[in-house]
């Protein structure tokens, strides 16, 4: 079980974090064109919040890849499932999601940008690298389901709404929310490594590759802490969400 740090240790962690940050950026030197000291990155953050282009960047690629997410999430559902029941489902799966999960993200980018516009490309690509994610997660909680209880639920012929609420949503969801939390951060690398590679406009991607290019190295690590920061949100929501969730169906907090 994962320990839980108090504020006040997770906080000095942090800072002696930034402190070793500072003390590298000192030691390189050259104004922070190799590493950008702490306060140049706030400084660049600060420079950008305020700017429409900043914003319009930011929604261009979070909905993008919050619509791979979602087409991860409905896919690994839907194909956790079938490949739980029907196991010939599964034999013709498992070496497609194999595959996937090997395939580095810069060769699928190349080989997406000749079936698809640059600026569907962080979708594809975030669906793509999530999908064998979920599809294990729910495989992995339909395996953890306590058989007995499916038995039981047989022996008395208990209708298929209540088996999906009481016996399969508890099994599944442990699982299945760890999943999607490590999907989410996934997503966001995977998508925004896709539009360094394929430069949309207005996107998160081309913003990053044009500070790289000019040599702009805290533009370059605010846009890092922009990205980093989205992603530890939108994780910290979906947990929230999948908890709200499973509260609802199931009258229980999710474990």
């Amino acid at each position: 079980m994962q320990a839980k740090f108090p504020l006040w240790q997770r906080l000095a962690a942090l800072a002696a974090w930034v402190l070793l940050w500072q003390l590298a950026a000192s030691a390189l030197g050259h104004g922070g064109l190799f590493l950008a000291t702490p306060w140049q990155t706030v400084q660049a953050l600060a420079a950008l919040l305020p700017t429409t282009a900043f914003w319009r960047s930011i929604a261009f690629s979070t909905l993008r890849i919050l619509l791979g997410f979602a087409l991860a999430v409905l896919g690994g559902l839907v194909l956790g499932a079938a490949g739980a029941r029907w196991r010939a489902v599964r034999l013709m799966i498992d070496p497609a999601m194999q595959l996937i999960r090997a395939m580095p993200v810069a060769s699928f980018v190349i080989l997406a940008l000749l079936w698809v516009r640059s600026a569907n490309l962080s979708v594809v690509v975030s669906f793509t690298h999530v999908l064998p994610v979920i599809y294990a997660g729910v495989l992995g909680g339909i395996a953890d389901t306590d058989p007995r209880l499916l038995e039981m639920a047989k022996v008395y012929r208990l209708p298929l709404t209540a088996r999906l609420r009481y016996i399969w949503l508890p099994g599944i969801f442990p699982s299945f929310c760890q999943s999607c939390i490590a999907a989410m951060g996934m997503c966001w690398k995977s998508g925004v490594s896709a539009e360094v590679i394929g430069l949309p406009d207005h996107s998160v991607g081309d913003a990053l590759y044009r500070a790289k290019i000019t040599l702009s190295t805290p533009d370059v690590f605010a846009w890092t802490l922009v990205i980093v920061l989205l992603s530890a949100a939108l994780s910290g929501l979906a947990a929230r969400g999948l908890t709200a969730l499973k509260t609802k169906l199931c009258g229980e907090a999710a474990a």
